[in-house]
């Protein structure tokens, strides 16, 4: 019903807002409910959306043999993953601190809302890389109790943007279905090539994002290493997809992004780690 690769795009980032925060590593307690936060929150908002978007699955050749539109799951089964998953995320809002109880009915929100975008704006992929740009901060504020650096929000800046990138060239996949069914994103609206380039656009600006943090943390050459090989791996995702060429957009999305993701949580985090 969802993919485990989903979440390794975010829970890394998650750990590097905690390592930060920690400048170390976070104690056994706090860690462990930080993973469980991200496991019920990434799980609730996936599984809301194939909920939501059943209709549209079953018309797209590319969704229609998901598990819910093809009948192997029922929509009540979808609905009591979605409360259990949200119920798991609170839980661990909960046990983190108070803060981060106040702010978890923001963060659900978000992330559960989302999946509606589609059908009012072209600029639900931003919206979907807020949703995961939560991770590095509620981390960090999970092991603070309290928001008292920009660090924190550097990171979740690269993250909105990367992910919007990469969610923009996905998307691609789905020009022609999205135009007939009226759903909005960067591609139905701009074209193949614009939207590229708009991706384009947004993973420059996640990259000079990750610099600022790099230069936040007082990171050195295992980071600036991290950084090359991201780069690297970016430049590599725009070279897999070419708008009369999609036939690698799931190579770019799922190797590429899980890797970057891994990439800086090694090289950032190892480096705070090491120091």
């Amino acid at each position: 019903m969802i993919k485990i690769e989903h979440t390794l795009f975010a829970l890394p980032f998650a750990l590097l807002g905690a390592i930060l925060a920690a400048d170390g590593l976070p104690d056994g307690r706090t860690l462990f409910w930080i993973l469980v936060a991200m496991v019920g929150a990434r799980s609730s908002a996936m599984a809301f959306n194939r909920l939501v978007d059943c209709e549209f699955d079953r018309q797209n050749p590319r969704t229609q043999n998901r598990a819910l539109p093809a009948g192997r799951v029922s929509p009540g089964y979808v609905r009591a993953f979605v409360v259990v998953s949200a119920a798991v995320f609170l839980l661990a809002a909960a046990m983190l601190n108070r803060l981060t109880l106040m702010l978890a009915p923001l963060a659900l929100a978000s992330i559960l809302l989302y999946s509606y975008t589609k059908r009012f704006t072209e600029y639900s992929h931003l919206v979907l890389g807020w949703c995961l740009a939560i991770a590095p901060t509620g981390a960090w504020i999970a092991v603070r109790g309290a928001l008292d650096n920009w660090l924190p929000l550097v990171v979740s800046l690269a993250v909105m943007m990367w992910v919007a990138g990469f969610d923009v060239i996905y998307a691609c996949q789905d020009v022609d279905f999205d135009r007939r069914a009226g759903l909005r994103s960067l591609p139905a609206r701009f074209g193949l090539r614009r939207a590229l380039r708009i991706a384009r656009v947004f993973h420059g600006i996640a990259f000079a994002s990750l610099v600022w943090a790099f230069r936040l943390a007082g990171l050195r050459w295992l980071g600036g290493a991290g950084l090359v090989a991201t780069l690297l791996l970016l430049i590599r995702q725009h070279r897999l997809v070419r708008p009369d060429d999609l036939s690698r957009v799931n190579e770019a999305f799922f190797t590429t992004n899980a890797g970057v993701s891994l990439i800086l949580l090694f090289t950032m985090g190892g480096e705070v780690l090491l120091r």
